[in-house]
């Protein structure tokens, strides 16, 4: 039985498809549209899933959305009543869209697949709706290890729930409780990431970026004045604060008074109160995360806890329920935000709604979130020679000592191997790769090959054999989703001076023998890599290692900053030529800066990409 899923229409579109309950292939429209976020019908992701089953529109037995449109649009309507006259515009704006297509998602649907396929939509097979936090609590907890566990979901908002718990056992997923719009998490932290400039749906990462750089000063007025938060972890938000349900911006002029001043402007300095903003906004976000948690532990006497939706990327707040939660494991969805939702809505099908077993094992059924378009060596050669790009072919032994040898003489290498991840981060496949005893490669990095903010962390890609040699953690964590201290006896002794500086002068303090991937406060978004899911990155790891005593790489997305991930070669060659990447490893390729064709350097290429 084929099953695919699709999430669309609002942000971060994407497919999936299933084959008799395995995950066959995943991947998010963007990496192919070249247009960040897309949210557009996920035509491309759709073919290549299609391609990858070896199958037709026509030969699957369900197609399944993400949501339930009927029940977003009651939410809208009937949070327009509850604060009318308040947004009258926002509702004059947002009704056509949806009496033109979004009501009618079912038709549409049908047609753009059938335009697809080349095909009557007649011929199509029947398409389905699961809500949305139902698709994120199965893309949670089907794919986990776990046969019993609890299931927390958290995100802006989805038909109305903003948190949700679920039970997972076995192949059912029981719904216990939920908050509903307007008080959500989600949109709490996106406020905070309006008001301190950066954007919404992209920018919430950068906002727990800059948090260790700040002091939590708001805090206390956060819990105040915006959130009552009580001690099981349940919420409510002020809405006299917030524009985000019936206007245009998340936050009001009641919101600037409060915090002294109005949003920055996007683009311009950071000051120390932003610092503070995300300092404050990300404490209180942890402690919110922390104590439902721990509620869901109480309430259904689970061990095992699953996590999906956006908010469960903040994976500063998840290294706090790892370590002070009271659960066994926690197992966190890769693709959490939208783009995940295609496959918990396919995943739901397959076990709720056509009652399939479920087995749960001893790994995870994302095999590594390595479920995106592969590239042979000759497709790749094809691709260079059509770029005009110089280049030696290498066998795998030459190619790995050759490429861990350029990044232990401090060489940026971009490297892409097999297949694409699916969900946020470059996890080994398509990555930009450096050596994290480097004190000078944050910056090089992030002015040099990534054009963006200066203050952003990286993460390390570790060996997961040797992960508590070098941080403060005892498990795996395959999808960069844990944030762990480094190890005490790593870290370099600051003088008073460099103790009492603030914000931003505190970034170029080298905080640990691995200064490129320790942050401020000394935590590290730990990649465990594993050779059961992916050998070749493993075995470079180790072959660093062995030249260098270091199990460890700097490990970031192959990508400027504004642009998707890259999917092909071309990409990341054109990628490669574009930035100050020394190397570019790819397929059995490797090739060098200096040996390619000198070309003009045109830097209007960076407008092609919307910054975000």
């Amino acid at each position: 039985m084929k099953i695919l899923g699709i999430s669309a229409y609002y942000h971060d579109s994407a497919a999936a498809l299933l084959d008799d309950g395995r995950i066959v292939a995943a991947a998010q429209e963007e990496r192919f549209s070249r247009r960040k976020h897309d949210p557009r019908f996920p035509r491309n992701a759709i073919a290549y899933c299609l391609d990858a089953g070896r199958t037709r529109l026509t030969e699957l037995d369900s197609i399944v959305f993400y949501d339930k449109p009927l029940l977003k649009f009651e939410r809208l309507l009937e949070t327009y009543l509850g604060y009318a006259p308040r947004g009258l515009g926002s509702f004059i704006s947002a009704m056509p869209v949806w009496l033109k297509e979004k009501l009618n998602l079912k038709s549409l649907l049908k047609r753009q697949l059938a335009a697809l396929d080349g095909c009557s939509s007649s011929r199509l097979p029947t398409i389905r709706f699961t809500e949305h936090h139902q698709a994120h609590a199965a893309s949670a907890f089907f794919p986990s290890p776990f046969e019993r566990a609890g299931v927390l979901c958290l995100d802006g908002v989805g038909e109305w729930a903003t948190t949700s718990v679920w039970l997972g056992a076995g192949n059912e997923l029981t719904p216990i409780w939920e908050i509903d719009f307007p008080h959500s998490l989600g949109m709490l932290y996106s406020a905070f990431t309006y008001y301190t400039g950066f954007k919404v749906n992209s920018g919430e990462y950068k906002l727990m970026g800059l948090a260790p750089y700040g002091e939590p000063r708001y805090a206390d007025l956060i819990l105040d004045q915006l959130i009552d938060l009580k001690p099981d972890g349940s919420f409510r938000l002020d809405m006299e604060f917030f524009n985000y349900a019936t206007g245009l911006t998340m936050t009001n002029a009641r919101f600037d008074r409060l915090f002294g001043g109005p949003p920055r402007k996007p683009e311009s300095r950071l000051g120390q109160r932003e610092m503070d903003l995300a300092a404050s906004v990300q404490k209180v976000t942890e402690e919110a995360m922390l104590r439902l948690a721990r509620t869901v532990n109480r309430e259904l006497g689970v061990q095992y806890l699953c996590m999906a939706g956006g908010v469960a990327l903040n994976c500063v707040a998840n290294g706090r329920i790892v370590r002070e939660g009271p659960f066994r494991e926690i197992w966190i969805q890769p693709a959490a935000g939208d783009a995940g939702g295609a496959i918990g809505a396919a995943l739901a099908t397959w076990h709720q709604y056509h009652r399939k077993p479920r087995t749960a094992g001893a790994g995870d059924a994302m095999q590594g979130a390595l479920l995106g378009p592969s590239f042979s060596n000759d497709q790749i050669e094809a691709a260079l020679k059509s770029a005009g790009a110089v280049f030696e072919k290498l066998d795998e032994p030459r190619l790995l000592a050759r490429t861990a040898e350029s990044l232990a003489h401090e060489n940026v290498v971009g490297w892409f191997q097999g297949r694409m991840e699916f969900g946020p981060r470059a996890l080994g496949a398509r990555s930009i790769l450096a050596d994290p005893r480097s004190p000078r490669m944050q910056s090089v990095m992030n002015l040099k090959i990534k054009y963006r903010e200066s203050f952003r962390p990286f993460a390390p890609a570790v060996m997961g054999e040797r992960v508590s040699q070098w941080f403060e953690l005892d498990r795996p964590s395959p999808y960069m989703l844990i944030v762990a201290p480094v190890k005490a006896e790593l870290r370099n002794t600051m003088t008073g001076a460099q103790e009492a500086l603030f914000g931003i002068e505190k970034l170029n303090v080298p905080r640990s023998s691995i200064p490129a991937v320790t942050h401020v406060d000394y935590s590290a978004r730990v990649q465990t890599i594993h050779r059961e899911t992916n050998p070749r990155f493993h075995q470079l790891l180790s072959q660093f290692d062995a030249l260098t005593g270091c199990p460890i790489l700097v490990n970031t997305s192959f990508n400027v900053r504004g642009e998707p991930i890259v999917c092909t070669p071309a990409d990341a060659y054109r990628c490669f030529m574009r930035t100050e990447m020394d190397y570019l490893v790819i397929g059995d390729f490797m090739l060098a800066k200096s040996a390619q064709p000198k070309i003009e350097r045109d830097e209007s290429w960076q407008q092609e990409f919307e910054l975000d």
